[in-house]
């Protein structure tokens, strides 16, 4: 006996302890606090990014050192680490466990069969009325009937002794608002497990022109998309005359069995999805030591435009005008320097690129003119004659995000469920009306007496107002009968 009680008493504890408040508030300030560093740190990036970002907050030296502390304790996939999913489950448990022990006696509320009180008990609940209509008794119920039924109420009459009780109620079910958002919110972690365990999220930087069948993680491993991915270009876009980035695309192609399945323009808020993995236009630079193709447009003064793919140091002509032009220098971001007043680069990505060529032209001394891609009309010759800049591919690299989660339609769903569960909960009421009809002097003499009492679970002061408004309503057709009369 004592062994059970025992047992008895630790379960209980152990109940006690899982249905606390306190777990349940000592919980999500954890995973709030965790979430505000996952938020700051970006997750699944590549390493260099989280320590150049580290290094504005404890310096160029100390950021590897913090990088590696983070990245051990399991903030740099803090969504998919050991710990946070386990403050899920816990936080989950702690629901479950509250709701049980709660839910029998909300139940048992919203089971419990709708019964008329006597008139002694209407005037003791906590939202009460009374007046008195000279009408008849008939005519009175007759009316407050009418008036129960335009508030959407299912109205029922019980017949005492010289009186008559009308009762009714309405959004019974409206106690289990806060259980569907419980539900909601342990779909949601449901979810977030579901895809910790079975999704990833990984970067894979793609240089214009290439493809890959992996994306990589930040341990260093390799996961296997079961397709390839293909850059076809990347640009930006910049806002007119300034160098602050107005867009960012990436044309993907999706490769499968040899062949081309799917291609997409992709930007920071269009994605590109396929067979459950999602690529994210993430970031962009330039490929170290890459030699790529410059893109120029040819068109001699009248002349129709001819687009050609050439290489550092290739030589081309204008048609018909016997120009030449040979491409003798680059610059990724080419700018006057305001100190010396020379041409200078000042970035490493193609922030302002443009290219220097050598014109050579009949019977004229040649020169060297650089023309700007983001600036065409510096490509304008004497004559009329336009060498457009058009880009220096294969020289840039396309930065992804990727993330393959099972679990995010059923979050999507738990959110439905959530947004409904919260109107119901903060919007919608339980709601209990008591009518007694009663004439004031025996014999059926006199004016009829009314009490009125209701009662609800939350929005009091919104049932007061209807339960004036059922009254009014009900008032007024009585007093306009007897004024027809």
């Amino acid at each position: 006996m004592e062994e059970e009680k025992k047992k008895e008493d630790v379960f209980e504890t152990v109940w006690k302890f899982l249905a606390s408040v306190k777990l349940a508030v000592a919980v999500f300030i954890i995973l709030a606090l965790s979430s505000i560093i996952g938020t700051i740190v970006e997750q699944q990036a590549e390493p260099a990014k989280n320590i150049a970002l580290l290094a504005k907050f404890f310096g160029d030296s100390a950021a590897p050192t913090v990088y590696n502390i983070f990245a051990k304790l399991g903030f740099m996939d803090m969504y998919r680490s050991w710990w946070f999913v386990s403050f899920l489950i816990i936080f989950s448990i702690n629901l479950i466990v509250c709701s049980l022990d709660r839910f029998p006696k909300t139940w048992k509320l919203v089971k419990m069969p709708l019964k008329p009180l006597a008139e002694n008990v209407i005037r003791t609940l906590p939202v009460k009325k009374e007046t008195k209509l000279k009408t008849t008794l008939n005519a009175a119920k007759d009316e407050f009937f009418n008036s129960l039924r335009s508030s959407k109420y299912q109205v029922l009459e019980s017949n005492e002794n010289n009186a008559v009780q009308l009762y009714c109620e309405k959004w019974r079910y409206a106690r289990l608002g806060v259980y569907v958002v419980h539900l909601s919110i342990i779909l949601i972690f449901l979810g977030a497990i579901i895809g910790a365990r079975f999704g990833f999220g990984g970067y894979l930087n793609l240089p214009e022109g290439e493809e890959s069948d992996v994306a990589f993680i930040t341990e260093g491993g390799k996961i296997p998309l079961g397709f390839s991915v293909k850059c076809n270009w990347y640009n930006t876009k910049y806002y007119e005359g300034i160098d602050t980035p107005q867009e960012f695309q990436s044309e993907l192609a999706i490769i499968e069995n040899g062949k081309e399945v799917l291609k997409k323009v992709i930007e920071v808020n269009s994605p590109l999805t396929y067979k459950g993995i999602t690529f994210y236009q993430s970031s962009y630079g330039m490929v170290p030591n890459a030699n790529g193709y410059f893109i120029l447009g040819i068109k001699p003064n009248g002349g129709q435009q001819n687009t050609l793919s050439l290489r550092f140091g290739d030589t081309f002509e204008i048609p018909g005008t016997g120009i030449t032009g040979t491409i003798v220098d680059f610059s990724p971001a080419l700018g006057r320097d305001p100190r010396t007043g020379e041409l200078a680069t000042y970035a490493e990505n193609m922030v302002n690129p443009a290219i220097a060529i050598q014109f050579n032209m009949p019977g004229q001394e040649g020169f060297k003119g650089w023309i700007f891609r983001r600036y065409p009309q510096t490509g304008i010759l004497p004559g009329g004659h336009e060498v457009k800049f058009d880009d220096y591919w294969g020289v840039e690299y396309t930065g992804l995000q990727v993330r393959k989660d099972p679990g995010v339609w059923l979050i999507y769903f738990a959110c439905i469920i959530m947004a409904i569960g919260l109107y119901v909960t903060f919007f919608i009421s339980h709601k209990k009306i008591w009518i007694h009809l009663a004439h004031e002097a025996p014999g059926g003499k006199g004016p009829v007496r009314i009490s009125i009492g209701g009662m609800t679970h939350r929005n009091r002061l919104a049932f007061e107002k209807e339960i004036e408004h059922i009254l009014a309503r009900a008032s007024h057709a009585i007093e306009g009968k007897h004024t027809k009369k």
